[in-house]
């Protein structure tokens, strides 16, 4: 069965006071980033309207779909997914946000300190036969540990609305969740997933950091995560910490996951 990367990058605002690590000072070195990783679907946290458009023109090859958290059109900061189209055909996309009320474009919920959303698409594999395809990408709230609870809830219920657990879409959950895997709101979201780098990586390291403020540090825990269904196996995955000459194109390091469609299951009788 065919493979595809999949990557998770928070791509740090550009609205961000960062002095000599602002977004232009960093963008071609995100880019590089990038064309390294070459990924069939990429979801990215924190990119503003700006540094959407942007992706949007840097990588032509890539259907785009997202909105700003704010209003759901432009403002405030995105969680956009971009899918290779070559690969995959879009069939179907949207947003929700991270609160009591889920369809209201800039809602906040409970405790969070900030507005946060999600946004997911349902494609279909060029090179898969049926079933198709769902992708989420989520930034949830840095402050509020109940948000993140009830986040994980929230998406859980709507992967199963989406056609996750209850019909076993094949799915890919991806994001900046602002948790350790061992947290409550992590173990809850992970429930029945697979976490692709706990896949290849069993054993917990103390330098699996995902977020290091443009210090190249390694030490500490992920907050940054590549789920997926059974339906796929983890063929490599692992967090990306490349740089030139000490500058780093994001505060966080991408992760990484290359997955592949799992084999269907042989028919023990070969008259049916």
């Amino acid at each position: 069965m065919p493979s595809f990367r999949v990557v998770s990058f928070n791509i740090r605002c550009a609205t961000a006071d960062d002095a000599q690590n602002n977004w232009i000072h960093r963008r071609e070195l995100f880019f590089r980033a990038i064309g390294r990783l070459d990924p069939d679907i990429l979801g990215t946290q924190e990119a503003v309207a700006s540094q959407a458009d942007e992706l949007r023109q840097r990588m032509p090859d890539y259907g785009f779909v997202g909105a700003g958290r704010d209003d759901g059109r432009r403002g405030g900061e995105f969680c956009p997914i971009l899918y290779r189209r070559q690969r995959f055909a879009l069939v179907d996309h949207g947003h929700f946000w991270l609160s009591h009320t889920p369809d209201v474009p800039g809602s906040i919920g409970w405790d969070a300190a900030l507005t946060r959303l999600a946004t997911w698409i349902r494609l279909r594999d060029r090179l898969h036969e049926e079933p198709e395809l769902l992708v989420l990408n989520t930034h949830w709230d840095h402050v509020g540990q109940l948000a993140r609870l009830e986040s994980a809830k929230l998406i859980r219920r709507k992967l199963a609305d989406l056609g996750g657990a209850s019909t076993q879409l094949p799915g890919i959950i991806a994001g900046d969740f602002n948790v350790e895997e061992d947290s409550p709101a992590g173990r809850l979201l992970a429930e029945g997933l697979i976490d692709s780098y706990r896949a290849v990586h069993p054993e917990p390291k103390r330098d699996e950091a995902t977020w290091h403020a443009f210090s190249g540090r390694t030490d500490g825990s992920r907050i940054d995560f590549i789920f997926h269904t059974p339906h796929f196996q983890t063929i490599d995955a692992g967090i990306d910490r490349w740089h030139e000459n000490g500058r780093y194109p994001s505060d966080h390091y991408p992760v990484v996951a290359t997955v592949k469609w799992k084999e269907p299951p042989m028919n023990s009788d070969p008259r049916r």
